[in-house]
C-alpha cells in the first residue's frame, strides 16, 4: 500500500498471516531459505551463523558452521582456523559438535568483529565465496560486503 505524504511518497507494508496465525515471509525471503537450503544439499558449501553470546564484557561470540552434504572433508575448517589463530589477536577456541558442525568462539579484544570477519574471509575465499552468512544475533556490519572494484576503478 502506498500513501502520499507530501511529495514523498510512503510505502507502507502490508502484512499477510497463515492459516496458524503466523506472520507469512515476504516471497523473495522464503525463495532465498529454499535456495540455502538447496545449496547445502547439492553444492560444496558451508553455512555460517554469527551469534553474539554475552553482551557484557568481556563480550564473546559464536560461529557455528554447517558443512554441506557435497563436502565429504572437513580438514579445511581446522586448518584455516589454526592458521587464523596464529595471527588473531583475540583468544579464539574451536569445537566440533559432530561431524558436519563446528562451533568457533571468539573472545573479547578492540579487534574482535574485524577478526571474526576475517576468519569468514578466509572460508569465504578458500570456498570461492560459496558461503551462506547468517547474520544471527551479530551487530556488526561490514562496509567491505558492499565494495565494488568497478564503482570506484572501472
Amino acid at each position: 500500500m502506498k500513501k502520499n505524504i507530501g511529495n514523498c511518497i510512503n510505502t507502507i507494508p502490508m502484512y499477510e498471516f497463515n492459516p496458524d496465525g503466523s506472520i507469512r515471509l515476504p516471497e523473495r525471503l522464503e525463495k532465498n531459505i529454499e535456495e540455502n537450503r538447496e545449496k547445502l544439499k547439492r553444492q560444496r558449501c558451508i553455512r555460517i551463523k554469527r551469534n553474539v553470546v554475552s553482551f557484557t564484557s568481556p563480550k564473546k561470540c559464536i560461529l557455528r558452521i554447517t558443512l554441506s552434504e557435497a563436502l565429504p572433508d572437513s580438514r579445511f575448517i581446522e586448518t584455516i582456523y589454526r592458521y587464523f589463530s596464529e595471527k588473531s589477536s583475540v583468544p579464539t577456541k574451536i569445537s566440533r559438535t559432530n561431524e558436519k558442525e563446528f562451533e568457533i568462539e571468539i573472545g573479547t579484544d578492540f579487534r574482535r568483529c574485524t577478526d571474526c570477519i576475517s576468519l569468514i574471509g578466509r572460508y569465504h575465499e578458500f570456498l570461492e565465496g560459496n558461503i551462506i552468512d547468517e547474520k544471527g544475533s551479530c551487530t556488526f556490519d561490514s562496509m567491505k560486503k558492499d565494495f565494488c572494484y568497478e564503482d570506484y576503478f572501472g
